[in-house]
């Protein structure tokens, strides 16, 4: 009875052992293959630290700069962007159209364009934040947004440098050549300004705004004080803009 009783009890035993690692095994795969999906949205960092917890309220100015939609709207959205950031571009091209045909455009949101060059990672960030800011001190804001929207187009050849000049990278000038020449294309002569750093002091100004608020990499979004970090689907944008409306 009692050899019965321990056979039974070592087969119990068994099967419990092998249950139990099994468990172990998938719950180890499971951390091995997700890791840290923290950068899944697309967000060019500062510095590899620790980030700390988002405010839910910030601080944030539209300043003077350019923007698009009703100066009155009662959802005022601005980002703090770089233009040699690849995940700035996927916004550009996947979530802004959809926010401006369903609220820019119907008068609800009012976007406000500010700059956050990272000129450690980005050398031709802030030539082209102040060849922007060139465009639209001779056309205005709609100027400002054709050149802001050629240089998205165009951000693969920045990447590349100054294929003209041949500038280092890291220096101010990265990139001018090309900047110039895309001016031209929209009908602008931003020579003079661009080389005076007539503007750098404004986009200097933004980067300082956009960390004072909180950002701590491209794109960084302020909706209604509310911020929105890295290149969202459009889905997150209208979560926080339909609560603003409501």
């Amino acid at each position: 009875m009692s050899e019965a009783t321990l056979t039974i009890r070592k087969d119990a035993l068994w099967k419990y052992s092998t249950f139990l690692l099994l468990a172990i095994l998938v719950i180890g795969a499971f951390f091995v293959f997700t890791g840290n999906n923290s950068g899944t949205t697309g967000n060019n960092v500062v510095a590899p630290t620790q980030q700390p917890t988002q405010p839910s309220q910030v601080e944030a100015s539209a300043d003077d700069d350019a923007f698009l939609g009703d100066k009155n709207a009662p959802v005022e959205i601005i980002e703090f962007s770089d233009y040699q950031c690849p995940f700035c571009r996927k916004f550009w091209t996947e979530t802004l159209p959809q926010i401006k045909s369903e609220y820019i455009d119907t008068g609800k949101v009012k976007f406000v364009y500010r700059d956050f060059p990272l000129d450690s990672i980005h050398p031709g960030a802030t030539p082209a934040a102040e060849a922007a800011e060139c465009v639209r001190d001779q056309g205005g804001d709609e100027a400002y947004f054709e050149m802001h929207d050629k240089i998205f187009s165009e951000q693969n050849i920045l990447d590349g440098g100054d294929p003209i000049s041949g500038p280092v990278r890291g220096t101010a000038q990265f990139g001018t050549t090309e900047l110039k020449k895309w001016a031209q294309d929209i009908g602008y002569d931003i020579g003079s300004c661009l080389d005076s750093g007539k503007f750098r002091s404004e986009v200097q100004n933004d980067l300082s705004d956009a960390q004072s608020a909180g950002g701590r990499g491209t794109p960084y979004f302020v909706i209604n004080g509310k911020p929105l970090s890295g290149a969202q689907p459009f889905s997150a944008f209208k979560q926080v803009i339909d609560a603003e409306l409501a």
